[in-house]
C-alpha cells in the first residue's frame, strides 16, 4: 500500500471510528430521572433536539443545526479551555444543565460544553455565521482554540462571524465556556434561585437554546425593523447589513393571500432603497391583526451590492397598532387598531419540569399557547423571563397579545444597573418586531426597581410604537423618584403626591380582583390576580405544594374562578381595561395553575372558564 492510501485509509478509518462513538454516545444518552416529565419528552432524542429553525421572522434558506450531545465538564475559575481534549460527561443541547432533558440535571457556577462539526464543502465560497441563541449567563467561545469572545446576557441571542476561524476541512472544534452566579450577583434572571422555594425556582445555566450555523454572502442583512403605521396605511422597514462600510441597495416585497368565507383576497406590495433608510409600501384597506383574526403578511428582503442578487431574507410582519385612548365616557382604555379592547390573560412563567427554562419540544412551546386560546384568553403576561423566538412566532400566528416582563435582577451594584439596562436594550431590539408583544414590562414590583422614570421613557423612545409598563404591580412613582408601594397608594387620593409613568397604572391583588384609581393619562391593569390552589396527585413537583386561596376540587376551583372573573367584569365597566389571573400552569411548589405542571390535567372545566374570560373582553354589553 502507497503512503497516500495509508493516509487515506488511516483517515477513513478515523472518521469511521469518530462516527461510531458518537452513534454509541447517542445509544448511551438518556434523561436523568426527574421528579415530574412532560408527554413530550419522549420525544426527545439526540437527533431529536429542537430541530425546527430558530427564527422565523428572519429566514435564510440553507442553515445547520449544532444541537444534539456536546461533550460537558465542570470548570473552575481561570481554567484554560479544554482544546483539543476530551471532556468526561456528555449533555444534551439546548437543555440546561439543571434539567432533567439534559441528561446532568444539576447546577454548575461554571462549565465547559465542547463538541466537532463539519461545514457543508459548499459553504466554503461564503461567510459562515455562528449563532447562539441563549446561553445563561457569560459565555466565552472558542473555535479551533481561537477565542471569537465574551458575551453577558441569558436571554439574548449572540453569534460571531466564523469565517477566518475555520480550517479548510475536517472536524471544527466549538467551545464553549459559562460561567453563571445565578442570584449571587446582579444580572437579570428572573425567579431563578440556586436554592428553590416558594415563588422561586430551579435556574437555568448554560446553554438553553438553540446553537446553529448559517452561509452568508460577504455583505449580509444584521437585523431590520418593521414598524406598521396602521392609520397611515403603510409599513416601514428599515435594513441593517453588516460586513458594509457604504448604503447598499435593498429591496423588500410584501404579500398577502387570503381565503375563507367562500371568498379570496391577495395583495402584493414593494419597494427598493438602500440600507439605513426606511422603506415604505403602502398597504390600503390593510388585514389588521387581532387575536380573532392574526393575519401575517409575508415579507421578502433582498439585498444587492453592486446590483447583482445578494443576501435574501424571508419573513414575515402584521398590520396592528396598540395605543391607549378615551372611550365615549372618557375613561382611558386599551386600544387595539384604534378600538377598545379589555385584556384578559394569564399569568405564563414558561418553566417546564424536565426542561426548565427550556420547553422539550416545539409542539410543546404551540400547546401552551393553543390552551391559552382555548380557555378564551386574548393576552398573556410573560413573566420575568424570555422565550426563544419561537415561541413568539407561534403568539403571533395563532393569535396572542403579549405583556413582555423584562426579568428582573437585584441591581444592586452600578455594574449590575448598567448590565441590566444593557440587556433591557437586548430584549426591545431582539423582539420588536414581534406584532403580538403590545407592551413593554420594564419592572415587576419593587425587584431590583432603580431610575425608574428614566428607564420607562428609555424604552417609550426606543420603541413608541410600544405600551411602556413601568413597574407591574407598583402604581406611581413619588415625587422623591422611589416606588409607592399598593399598599399606600390604596389609602391616597391626591394623585399629585406622585408621578404618572408609562401608558399603564398597574396594580397586584390577591386573591380577589381590584383596581387601580383612575387617572388622567394612564389606563388602569391589573396586572396579578388570583392564585387559586388545586393540587393534583401524580402531577406534582413535590409533594409540599400552595396556593394563595386553596380549593377543593376542579367544580370548586371553577365557580371561584368564574366567580373572580364576574368581579373583573364588573371593574372592566368602571373603568379597568386588563385583568392577568395567576396562573396558567403550576409551576414546582405552586399549585396555583389552571393546569397541572406537566401539562397533563386542566383543572377547570374549559367551556366555562372560557365563557367567562370570553365575556369580559366585549364591550357595550347589555344589562
Amino acid at each position: 500500500m502507497s503512503r497516500s492510501n495509508r493516509i487515506l485509509f488511516a483517515f477513513l478509518t478515523c472518521g469511521i471510528l469518530a462516527v461510531c462513538a458518537a452513534l454509541a454516545r447517542a445509544d448511551d444518552w438518556k434523561p436523568a430521572k426527574g421528579p415530574l416529565v412532560t408527554r413530550w419528552a419522549k420525544d426527545v432524542s439526540p437527533t431529536n433536539a429542537h430541530p425546527e429553525y430558530p427564527r422565523p421572522q428572519m429566514v435564510r434558506s440553507e442553515w445547520q443545526s449544532l444541537n444534539g450531545l456536546w461533550q460537558f465538564a465542570a470548570a473552575r475559575e481561570g481554567e484554560q479551555p479544554p482544546v483539543g481534549k476530551d471532556l468526561k460527561e456528555q449533555i444534551l443541547v439546548p437543555f440546561p444543565v439543571e434539567s432533567s432533558l439534559s441528561g446532568v440535571m444539576r447546577h454548575e457556577e461554571r462549565m465547559w460544553y465542547r463538541r466537532t462539526f463539519q461545514v457543508p464543502s459548499d459553504w466554503r465560497s461564503r461567510h459562515v455565521l455562528l449563532h447562539l441563541d441563549a446561553v445563561d449567563w457569560e459565555a466565552v467561545v472558542y473555535l479551533n482554540g481561537q477565542k471569537l469572545g465574551t458575551h453577558r446576557g441569558g436571554y439574548d441571542a449572540f453569534g460571531y462571524d466564523v469565517t477566518k476561524h475555520l480550517k479548510p476541512d475536517g472536524p471544527q472544534e466549538l467551545i464553549v465556556g459559562v460561567y453563571d452566579p445565578t442570584n449571587q450577583w446582579d444580572q437579570p434572571r428572573g425567579k431563578q434561585v440556586t436554592r428553590p422555594r416558594g415563588i422561586f425556582y430551579t435556574p437555568t445555566s448554560g446553554i438553553w437554546q438553540t446553537v446553529w450555523i448559517e452561509p452568508v454572502p460577504e455583505q449580509f442583512i444584521e437585523s431590520m425593523q418593521i414598524v406598521p403605521e396602521v392609520d397611515a396605511g403603510e409599513v416601514k422597514i428599515t435594513v441593517t447589513p453588516l460586513g458594509a462600510v457604504r448604503k447598499l441597495p435593498v429591496s423588500a416585497t410584501v404579500s398577502l393571500k387570503e381565503e375563507g368565507s367562500g371568498a379570496s383576497s391577495s395583495f402584493s406590495g414593494s419597494a427598493s432603497g438602500f440600507t439605513g433608510r426606511p422603506l415604505t409600501i403602502n398597504i390600503p384597506n390593510a388585514s389588521l391583526w387581532s387575536p380573532e383574526h392574526p393575519v401575517l403578511y409575508s415579507l421578502h428582503l433582498t439585498l444587492s451590492p453592486d446590483n447583482k442578487p445578494g443576501d435574501q431574507i424571508d419573513g414575515y410582519f402584521a398590520m396592528r397598532k396598540i395605543s391607549v385612548g378615551k372611550d365615549d365616557k372618557g375613561i382611558n382604555r386599551l386600544m387595539l387598531n384604534n378600538k377598545p379592547i379589555f385584556m384578559v390573560g394569564p399569568l405564563d412563567q414558561g418553566f417546564w419540569p424536565d426542561g426548565i427554562y427550556t420547553a422539550p419540544t416545539d409542539d410543546a412551546l404551540k400547546f401552551d399557547i393553543e390552551m391559552e386560546k382555548k380557555l378564551g384568553f386574548n393576552m398573556v403576561r410573560k413573566h420575568v423571563k424570555v422565550e426563544p423566538q419561537r415561541w413568539y412566532y407561534w403568539a403571533d400566528k395563532l393569535g396572542l397579545l403579549v405583556w413582555q416582563d423584562m426579568p428582573s435582577g437585584n441591581n444592586r451594584t452600578d455594574e449590575g444597573k448598567k448590565n441590566f439596562e444593557h440587556e433591557l436594550d437586548r430584549l426591545i431590539e431582539s423582539h420588536r418586531n414581534s406584532p403580538s408583544i403590545v407592551m413593554w414590562v420594564v419592572f415587576n414590583e419593587g425587584w431590583g426597581q432603580f431610575d425608574t422614570q428614566r428607564l420607562a421613557e428609555h424604552v417609550k423612545k426606543m420603541d413608541p410604537t410600544r405600551l411602556v409598563n413601568c413597574a407591574s404591580g407598583w402604581s406611581q412613582i413619588g415625587a422623591d423618584g422611589k416606588p409607592i408601594p399598593q399598599r399606600v397608594m390604596d389609602k391616597l387620593t391626591d394623585l399629585s403626591k406622585g408621578i404618572p409613568i408609562g401608558d399603564v397604572s398597574d396594580m397586584h391583588h390577591y386573591s380577589d380582583p381590584a383596581m387601580p384609581m383612575l387617572e388622567p393619562t394612564r389606563a388602569a391593569v391589573l396586572g396579578e390576580f388570583g392564585g387559586l390552589g388545586l393540587p393534583v396527585d401524580g402531577h406534582m413537583w413535590t409533594q409540599q405544594h400552595w396556593g394563595y386561596r386553596g380549593v377543593a376540587d376542579q367544580e370548586q376551583l371553577t365557580n371561584q374562578y368564574v366567580k373572580m372573573l364576574d368581579q373583573v367584569q364588573k371593574l372592566r365597566d368602571k373603568g379597568l381595561c386588563a385583568a392577568v389571573y395567576t396562573q396558567i400552569t403550576d409551576v414546582e411548589t405552586e399549585s396555583n395553575g389552571l393546569m397541572t405542571y406537566d401539562r397533563e390535567v386542566t383543572k377547570v372545566n374549559v367551556a366555562r372558564a372560557a365563557a367567562a374570560a370570553r365575556g369580559n373582553q366585549s364591550f357595550g354589553r347589555s344589562e
